[in-house]
């Protein structure tokens, strides 16, 4: 009798799909802050690493055959329809994207953020283990992760027994005795995948496991490096904060005259791929699995990392050139707009909390100068700690947008009180009636705030987290072979809304269906990594007139 489900009802599946987070409720708000808390403060206790150290792991061969293909996905466990989308194209045995016919992977890596808004069992359960047995029922295929910030709210606890103890989820076969782990691939390849806690630090295990594994790179080996997060797009605002990543490079791969012309991260949930200028090395995000879409339009067009600095004065640095978005620059902008709408729809506990603050507020001023006084006080002080700079230290925009938005909700409250003060009576229904209106307009000016800050490089991941946009999700399938390596980054630009039971499918089959064909593409030709030795060519300079009308392109033609 088969076990394939023949309904989609928890008890058939085994798991409860579950709906996006939301991102800007106010609890979730308030967990999410007292988990991250708790994980930087009480990190160093937490850390499970050096448990994990004491285990035996050794390099993971998949150096057998002239080809092996392997899938990439990060920031998964999210809501279902944009989590099983993902994993769905994953598990098929071949996707059709344009003129190329791709075969499913033979190893799949999570690139981290494996599950949101925290890492613990039941969220792995219902977010990523549930969706990804049921796309992937039987068809083996290796399962390599590394942690993302969230699994580690918990000192990678939940991590620890799904990914480290040999377990299975559906086909996907696990093997890693630690948060981390090495690939040897065919034709002198390499993966290298680090576990950094919170962009902090490699512990002493983790760092003498890569020696140890490094010894067996020859001069002219090429490495790919899979690290949690996009470092170098945060060297103009940190130009410390590649710096680990280049220490890594340096002391571990390029000691041994190896090369790393291919890395790859997670933790912005979009497709980005930035170019050396007349080097060899691609930076590639690709942090789309499944969880709400992030902005692409505030990514800087040219960056370097690592930087030059005080405490490195040797670095080498290096110039990339962005050449590939997804979602496209313009779309990701027309999305900003889209937060007045979506903002309080989407998190009515939002729109809640602020009617209760200007509640507050407005009977402040109708109290006196000196309750007022308090009230405008605590509002800027909550405008200036909300525009928080994410990388980098504090500037004069932060206090300007903060301030700025502060007055902005004081006005309102203000005004509120001059509406009270007119009326011919107030009794506690009127209140009541306040309180929807007051709240609505308030979350508007937070969706106002969100939208300049954003432009100015501050709070662009609050804007997009209230957008909650599950569409535009990516994953990379890569190719290894003699020729050397192409990566094929693959878009789906509208996730699945409508699923079947297939009860009565093969035994590979996933068990559930979308009802319309989703219809993944190539975001961008597959490119090929280039060799040792070879160059990217420098793209080619515009003039202010020709970026003009290329920005103009964008934003009226078309992008899918």
């Amino acid at each position: 009798m088969s076990d394939r489900p023949r309904d989609l009802s928890p008890e058939a599946l085994r798991f409860i799909p579950q709906r996006p987070v939301r991102w800007m409720s106010p609890r979730t708000l308030a967990e999410t802050a007292a988990r991250f808390g708790l994980a930087r403060l009480l990190g160093g206790y937490l850390d499970k690493r050096e448990l994990f150290g004491s285990r035996p792991q050794d390099v993971f061969s998949h150096d057998a055959g002239e080809e092996l293909w392997i899938d990439y996905v990060a920031d998964i466990g999210d809501g279902f329809n944009a989590t099983y989308s993902i994993a769905y194209l994953l598990a098929q045995q071949e996707l059709e994207v344009g003129d190329e016919h791709l075969p499913r992977g033979s190893v799949l890596v999570m690139g981290g953020d494996e599950v949101y808004p925290a890492a613990n069992w039941r969220e792995y359960e219902h977010r990523m283990k549930g969706p990804y047995e049921a796309a992937n029922p039987s068809a083996p295929v290796a399962l390599y992760a590394i942690p993302g910030n969230h699994d580690w709210f918990d000192g990678l606890t939940a991590f620890g027994r799904q990914f480290v103890e040999g377990r299975s989820v559906g086909g996907y076969k696990t093997a890693q005795a630690r948060s981390y782990f090495a690939l040897s691939l065919p034709h002198n390849w390499w993966l290298f995948a680090v576990d950094a806690q919170f962009d902090a630090h490699l512990d002493q295990p983790q760092l003498e496991y890569f020696k140890r594994v490094a010894q067996n790179l020859a001069a002219g080996d090429q490495v790919i490096l899979c690290v949690p997060q996009p470092s170098w797009v945060w060297t103009e605002d940190n130009p410390r904060s590649f710096d680990r990543i280049d220490h890594f490079i340096r002391d571990i791969i390029a000691d041994r005259e190896a090369e790393v012309p291919l890395i790859l991260t997670g933790d912005r949930h979009h497709y980005a791929h930035y170019a050396e200028v007349g080097g060899t090395r691609q930076l590639v995000t690709a942090g789309g699995g499944g969880a709400y879409l992030s902005p692409t339009h505030n990514l800087p067009p040219t960056l370097t990392a690592p930087r030059k600095s005080v405490s490195e004065p040797d670095a080498a640095q290096r110039e990339y050139q962005l050449t590939q978005t997804y979602p496209a620059r313009a779309r990701s902008l027309r999305y900003a707009f889209g937060i007045f709408g979506r903002l309080p729809w989407l998190n009515k506990g939002f729109t809640l909390l602020m009617s209760v603050i200007m509640l507050i507020a407005t009977v402040s001023v109708l109290e006196g100068s000196g309750t007022f006084a308090a009230a405008a006080a605590v509002l800027m002080a909550a405008g200036v700690g909300f525009a928080h700079p994410g990388q980098g230290a504090r500037g004069f925009r932060h206090y300007l947008l903060g301030l700025g938005h502060g007055a902005a909700q004081v006005g309102l409250a203000w005004s509120g009180a001059q509406v009270f003060e007119v009326l011919p009576w107030v009794d506690f229904w009127v209140f009541v009636a306040y309180l929807p209106v007051a709240g609505l307009v308030s979350t508007w000016l937070v969706g106002l705030y969100l939208v300049v800050a954003n432009r100015l490089g501050v709070n662009a991941n609050e804007l997009f987290a209230g957008l909650s946009i599950i569409d535009q999700k990516c994953f990379l399938r890569i190719k290894v072979a003699r020729e050397g390596v192409t990566v094929y980054p693959i878009g789906l630009d509208r996730s699945g809304r409508d699923w079947a039971a297939d009860p009565d499918g093969a035994p590979g089959d996933s068990w559930i269906k979308p009802v319309s064909p989703l219809r993944p593409r190539l975001i961008e030709p597959g490119f090929k990594v280039p060799a040792s030795g070879t160059l990217n060519e420098a793209p080619p300079r515009q003039g202010p007139v020709r970026r003009l009308v290329a920005q103009a392109e964008e934003w009226f033609g078309r992008e899918d």
